[in-house]
């Protein structure tokens, strides 16, 4: 790639604000710093102040590890608080900001390879700156925790230049009367939006295909063909500037004016900017009120809705998805009302008189068992039944706030962070597809057709996001599903807050890509002892039927160590032949016709190597490791198609492009201080990161070691070219059986899973919100537009938000995710997902929506990019500020009553439990022997999971084990699935005589107490005795006993709820691992972090200054 294209992709002089990871391009924001991102220049709320936290209490602190708070006879109170104050807050200053680097890519040379057949080959002889917050955040949003600190009690502005969207703002009805909480008073509401269709559509079945030729008879001009989709101007110049055949149109198959490619000249102005200020003189009025009375009633019997069946999901995930049933879309009368526009009494009907559960004060120093005894579900949105039943599921899409605050300056009053948390490819059970030569979409803001529209009438509908009034395309007019004309509003696009489009051509610059999948190993002498190479051959054998793909599909593999070997698997030849390149200054591509290959024509060559790979290389002496180099080849032979690139890596790298020193000292593991190296050693690979996806070329890297690899470093190559970091520490094959299990099963799920290739992503909010950090694996190309060269359904994304403009005039906001992917079999498809959210006017209505597990999250992936720009002990900071700021401000503004104690509504009860449990993460904890390498793995996982994953690594889950029952099962394919209490991660709640599972996402501990009950050892772990339980066991025999029965469905129903495999570990009190298992014991005090009770007293004094 050119140092030109280089440039461009990184916004350098194109006048577009781009972004790599999280962090804006701070070109664009040398702006003066008192102009804030808030409406009228509202000043930025910043918890990261000059609040000074003293030093903690010398008594709080014991001499010994895990030493819980004793059970006392007050077991249902605690102490009243002791007066000296615990820490100290200092002043925070504001973080440098940074440029995106340049590269250019090697050229090939002309020199020739040796060639060597496998069978005779003897072995060869033997700083870029980290993404940062974006500078001068907008008024928080917490942004600002993280941000510059004038002064606590009254934060001056501190924000970047706001970005409007060029739209007016809409008349609308007023604001309802409240209630002494800030709760509208229950009234009369208009008719809901639409009554049930007498076709019930069927999320299952098969894609829609086009209408009949002939269509049935309707309205008069109702026949004939539908016209072809306009297309602007300046998407046809974007569109032939575009570089083919590598770079293919990935803007959300711009027809919605994706500018000129990146890596390609200017940019032009994104769809969402220029169509709003050319359609700005002609902006539509605003949604009708209710007294134009033309809106029909509601049929009797309209309420009545389908149950939900029965799940087999988590608790966690189940919970998560109960408030939300994909049922079919209530049927809208033509000149029905739309979300936008309802009575402002409808968006607290279900709240009706009184405070709702969600505000009911406690005082947390008060209630010891705040946590539930089955996982935490999502909050439901305070909405009219009928949007309810169509809002999308939380699995897929979560805003921190379900309520969003009317104006930036309640939000800020708030203390809370506005931010949406997405898992856009994720698995499906049912997923509609639609085909279809039109796709609707709004003709300014280009947001897609979806439950949350207004109908005007049969010819009309107007958008929710900008409320243009948009005409209804002729072959809209057919419903594929109850097969009627004339009925638009019982399109599956309207009826389903989650769809996906098979896409015409319009939505694609190039032919789609065939599946491409390159394997990069290291075969070196440290990788040859860990065995981790015949696993992964053995693996890739078993599972070569079942890579995603079709006819085209093409594999190709590198091996390296001090040099590279290429493998010329060309149809043909009697066994596969090796090419060695040892100049890795300047490589080349041997051969590059056969190298990737037709994976259909040569599956029997590729499979011989397969099997030839691990003896091949097992009496090499070869220690170095060239990686620079072979990912420098890989992106070669890549480049023409694009691909995904699977990096196997067992060392720190050290010779050649990219080599790097180690920076670990392992003395300063256990330091109190701040953490230092976990910014990037070197640019080499964030830069190949981004030539990777220029090209469509995404890198999952693997990496197995049990010595330091700098996977700060290592680990950009696959952050910025949206791929994985797997991290598998101390493997070794025989050592080791736990990790070379989850190896196994990793690679198997890696291998098989759905992969969408040269994809891109966009969200859309309602006009007035603002989306300005991301959070995640991707290229950000454009200021809203993130690149993806492969999605997987295993990834998740986080945005932070905030409000540009007063939501005065709306009743109800929406959130859409448009994914734009060609599937494995070449398909160009567009998958779409719809939030919708009311808008409140009270801070009591704001703190009532709150989603503690998703403002937890928001705040972990804040913290990961705080760690790294600034420093630990400023992320840890931020982290404690943000629980004292949020209660701070409940207690002063929403309280109505003022009582003594430290005090939280009950959707945020649990709120300072899981800040503790961030504090004393892996990625956050001092104090504690961590590995650098395990430290930043911990720091990805946060910021790449999925919020249900993410969440039972920050706070496991602990279950007795040793009296399970059959109370309270589920049920599943004929399995029972005991469902035990979640108990409080302390030591209090262990008991000698039990057995205890606690599941921390990626590992699981089962903890055996010395006194267990013999007959859960016999009948369980098929032992005599506590003495007879082995030291390193990992697997649960398979006994004939009900009690193994229903211990082996409950950990493998645990494990098959997520996408990787979590190691198990039993052990005992004696085993080397009890003490990861009492690190994650939250609520307990160490030797270098607080107790949970002295962590609220340290709130409540904060709180109290």
């Amino acid at each position: 790639m050119s140092t030109a294209g280089f440039n461009s992709q990184n916004g350098t002089g194109t006048g577009q604000t781009y972004t790599n990871g999280p962090s804006q391009n701070p070109v664009a924001l040398q702006q003066p710093p008192g102009v804030g991102y808030g409406m009228n220049h509202q000043p930025a709320y910043n918890p990261m102040q000059a609040k000074v936290l003293g030093p903690p209490s010398p008594a709080l602190y014991a001499s010994g590890p895990y030493q819980p708070v004793p059970p006392g006879p007050q077991l249902g109170s605690y102490p009243p608080p002791p007066a000296q104050p615990l820490l100290t807050r200092p002043q925070i200053g504001v973080l440098p900001s940074h440029t995106p680097p340049q590269s250019a890519s090697p050229g090939p040379g002309p020199r020739q390879a040796q060639a060597t057949p496998p069978a005779q080959a003897t072995p060869p002889p033997p700083a870029v700156t980290s993404t940062s917050y974006y500078t001068g955040p907008p008024a928080w949003q917490y942004a600002a925790p993280w941000g510059p600190a004038p002064n606590h009690v009254n934060p001056a502005a501190a924000a970047p230049p706001h970005m409007s969207h060029g739209s007016a703002q809409l008349p609308g009805p007023g604001a309802p009367p409240t209630s002494i909480h800030g709760y509208p008073q229950p009234g009369t509401a208009p008719p809901p939006m639409n009554p049930p269709p007498p076709h019930t559509y069927q999320p299952n079945r098969p894609a829609y295909g086009p209408p009949p030729t002939a269509p049935p008879a309707g309205p008069p001009g109702a026949t004939g063909t539908p016209p072809p989709p306009k297309v602007d101007a300046q998407c046809w110049r974007a569109a032939s500037s575009a570089r083919p055949p590598t770079e293919p149109d990935t803007q959300e198959g711009d027809v919605e004016c994706p500018g000129d490619v990146a890596g390609n000249g200017p940019q032009a102005p994104n769809s969402y900017n220029h169509v709003d200020n050319r359609m700005a003189g002609a902006a539509q009025p605003g949604p009708p009120g209710r007294h134009l009375g033309h809106y029909p009633s509601l049929p009797p019997g309209y309420q009545n809705t389908l149950a939900p069946p029965p799940s087999s999901l988590h608790p966690a995930l189940q919970a998560a998805t109960l408030p939300y049933t994909q049922g079919p879309q209530p049927y809208q009368q033509p000149g029905g009302p739309g979300p936008d526009q309802l009575s402002p009494s409808m968006a607290a009907m279900s709240l009706q008189s009184g405070t709702p559960e969600a505000l009911r004060v406690v005082n947390l120093l008060q209630e010891r068992n705040l946590l539930p005894p089955a996982p935490v579900p999502a909050p439901t949105p305070c909405l009219t039944q009928d949007l309810q039943k169509l809002n999308c599921s939380p699995e897929v899409f979560r805003c921190t706030l379900t309520s969003i605050p009317q104006t930036q300056s309640l939000l800020n009053k708030a203390k809370l962070p506005l931010g949406l948390l997405l898992h856009p490819f994720k698995d499906l059970s049912q997923l509609p597809v639609v085909t279809s030569s039109t796709i609707v979409r709004c003709r300014s803001c280009r947001t897609y057709i979806n439950p949350f529209v207004s109908f005007l009438d049969q010819r009309r509908w107007k958008c929710n996001l900008c409320y243009r009034v948009n005409d209804v395309p002729e072959e809209f007019m057919y419903n594929p599903v109850s097969r009627s004309y004339g009925e638009p509003h019982k399109r599956p696009e309207v009826q389903n807050a989650t769809i996906e489009f098979i896409a015409p051509s319009e939505y694609m610059l190039r032919p789609p890509q065939p599946a491409v999948y390159l394997f990069v190993l290291d075969v070196s002498h440290n990788a040859v002892e860990t065995g981790y190479l015949s696993v992964f051959c053995q693996s890739l054998l078993d599972n070569i039927k079942a890579l995603p793909g079709d006819s085209r599909t093409k594999v190709g593999f590198i091996t390296f160590d001090s040099t590279i070997h290429f493998y010329n698997l060309q149809e043909g030849l009697s066994q596969p032949q090796m090419l060695i390149v040892s100049d890795i200054e300047d490589i080349f591509l041997p051969t590059p016709d056969s190298l990737l290959v037709n994976l259909n024509e040569c599956k029997e060559l590729v499979q011989d190597l397969l099997k030839s790979l691990p003896n091949l290389f097992e009496k090499t002496m070869e220690t170095q490791s060239a990686l620079g180099s072979a990912l420098q080849a890989a992106f070669k032979l890549l480049s023409p198609t694009g691909g995904r690139m699977s990096v196997f890596q067992t060392q720190l790298p050290n010779l050649g492009v990219g080599a790097l020193q180690s920076r670990e000292d392992p003395n300063q593991r256990a330091s109190a201080k701040d953490v230092q190296h976990l910014s990037p050693a070197t640019d080499f690979y964030k830069k190949l990161a981004l030539d990777c996806s220029g090209q469509q070329v995404a890198v999952d890297l693997f990496l197995l070691s049990a010595q330091y690899c700098d996977l700060a470093s290592l680990g950009c190559i696959s952050r910025f070219s949206a791929g994985s970091v797997y991290y598998y520490p101390s493997y070794h094959h025989q050592h080791n059986p736990a990790q070379v299990e989850r190896f196994q099963r990793d690679l198997k799920r890696y291998l098989t899973r759905k992969i969408g290739f040269e994809a891109v992503m966009r969200i859309r909010c309602t006009k007035g919100l603002s989306i300005h950090t991301f959070h995640g694996n991707f290229f950000v190309r454009s200021t809203d537009l993130l690149s993806l060269p492969n999605v997987n359904p295993d990834a998740g994304f986080a945005v932070q938000m905030s409000i540009e403009e007063n939501l005065d005039d709306m009743q109800v906001v929406s959130f859409q995710a448009a994914l734009l992917y060609t599937s494995s079999k070449g398909e160009r498809r567009i998958r779409v997902h719809t939030m919708c959210l009311p808008v409140v006017s009270s801070l009591s209505d704001v703190f009532a929506g709150a989603d503690v597990q998703a403002v937890t999250g928001l705040l972990a992936c804040m913290a990961v990019d705080r760690s790294v720009t600034s420093s630990l002990s400023d992320a840890r900071d931020a982290m404690t500020n943000a629980a004292i700021d949020s209660l701070s401000s409940y207690r002063q503004s929403a309280l109505t009553i003022q009582q003594p104690g430290l005090l939280a509504p009950a959707c945020l009860r649990l709120f300072p439990l899981y800040i503790l449990a961030l504090l004393k993460q892996k990625a956050f904890r001092t104090g504690t022997s961590t590995r650098l390498d395990e430290r930043v793995f911990a720091m990805y996982q946060l910021k790449y999971q999925p919020l249900a994953f993410a969440m039972l690594i920050i706070h496991p889950a602990l279950y007795r084990l040793d009296d399970l029952s059959d109370e309270g099962a589920l049920n599943i394919n004929e399995r029972t699935i005991p469902q035990p209490r979640v108990l409080q991660l302390s030591v209090e709640k262990l008991s000698r005589e039990g057995a205890f599972l606690m599941d921390a996402g990626l590992v699981m501990y089962l903890w055996i107490g010395r006194n267990c009950h013999q007959n859960f050892l016999s009948q369980v772990l098929g032992v005599s005795s506590y003495a007879a339980v082995p030291e390193k066991l990992c697997l649960l025999p398979e006994l004939d006993t009900a009690e193994s029965q229903r211990t082996r469905a409950l950990v493998s129903w645990l494990r098959d709820q997520r996408p990787f495999f979590p190691s198990l570990h039993i052990i005992r009190d004696e085993s080397q691992l009890k003490p990861h298992f009492m690190q994650n014991m939250i609520e307990d005090r160490t030797e270098s972090a607080l107790s949970y009770y002295e962590f609220l007293l340290h709130l409540q004094q904060q709180i109290s200054k």
